[in-house]
């Protein structure tokens, strides 16, 4: 059978047959409770990625979500005394201004994503060092409760960050495949000389898109210090490796294009699985990090698209 064919269904096939596998090494992995506690665990890191999704389907990457998550979480403690549930809009407010920022650098100035996603990235790590004064901060927990316990709180037995996930996603899934943006984001992707010649106003485009992710990474932030009851410049350190693996095992590749905000959905769960498999099966916690280094070698050697490169340096 061709290979090709074959490739688009590879991130569900991949997810069941992991599934499978933990699910016959422990059986408690199986169990509805498990499934549920370990999807409602990994909606931060969806959210960074579904962000990063964005940026990787115009061909780009977005290297600042980690570091704009963590400023997040701090801006969100320091922030909510004085601005209450204003927060969240200044929070994601935050991220929007961050990506815009790497994008128009991109864009503008020319600079490969890859380095002004990283410097900015560096920004917004000095940002949250400074307003926490480099220490852990700790939100008060009435203001949290009132303002923002129903983040973390249950119905009918379901964590509601999986309600805050799956809100995202469909809005995501709209804005790709229901908008002029969306349209525009998979020819940028696709091709991005022939996307300028159709009359697509690329850098637009590009800096949106990057906005985008930047503000998703914030939401991610924002889940991040409610759930933790607080803020530090390093909370969210060691996200980033896995939002990058989740994007790209699910489908969307380095090259754009193809893929999207479901892909992610599928790689995220698939990222899950595997760091619940290191727990079942009691993988150092040091080499973890090794483990999905190798997870992301193979799966851009998996979903990239050689026509688009000449030449790999």
């Amino acid at each position: 059978m061709n290979l090709e064919r074959i490739k688009p269904h590879l991130p569900w096939i991949t997810l069941l047959a992991l599934v499978l596998v933990v699910g016959i090494g422990d059986s408690n992995f199986l169990k509805p409770h498990n499934l549920i506690a370990m999807s409602a665990d990994i909606v931060p890191l969806f959210i960074m990625a579904l962000g990063m999704t964005f940026a990787i389907y115009i061909g780009g990457i977005d290297l600042s979500a980690q570091s704009v998550a963590n400023m997040t979480t701090v801006i969100a403690t320091v922030a909510l005394p004085t601005f209450g549930p204003l927060t969240a809009l200044l929070c994601i407010l935050a991220g929007l201004a961050m990506g815009g920022i790497s994008g128009y650098v991109t864009t503008r100035l020319l600079v490969p994503s890859f380095i002004s996603t990283l410097a900015i990235g560096g920004v917004a790590y000095s940002i949250g060092q400074y307003l926490s004064g480099q220490r852990a901060l700790y939100m008060n927990a009435d203001l949290r409760n009132d303002y923002f316990g129903w983040m973390v709180g249950r119905s009918f037995g379901i964590p509601h960050e999986l309600f805050i996930g799956a809100a995202l996603v469909l809005l995501a899934y709209f804005i790709q495949s229901r908008t002029v943006f969306g349209r525009s984001l998979k020819a940028v992707g696709a091709g991005e000389p022939a996307a300028i010649a159709s009359g697509i106003n690329v850098a637009r485009v590009k800096i949106m898109a990057f906005a985008v992710s930047g503000a998703l990474a914030a939401i991610a932030g924002l889940l991040f210090s409610v759930k933790l009851s607080g803020g530090s410049p390093t909370i969210a350190n060691g996200f980033l490796l896995p939002a990058i693996v989740a994007v790209l095992v699910g489908g969307t590749p380095l090259t754009g294009g193809v893929g999207g905000v479901v892909n992610t959905l599928i790689g995220t769960l698939i990222v899950a699985v595997i760091r619940s498999s290191m727990l079942y099966f009691e993988v150092d916690a040091t080499q973890q990090q090794m483990v999905f280094g190798l997870v992301l070698i193979i799966a851009i050697a998996m979903t990239i698209d050689r026509s688009k490169l000449r030449v790999v340096k």
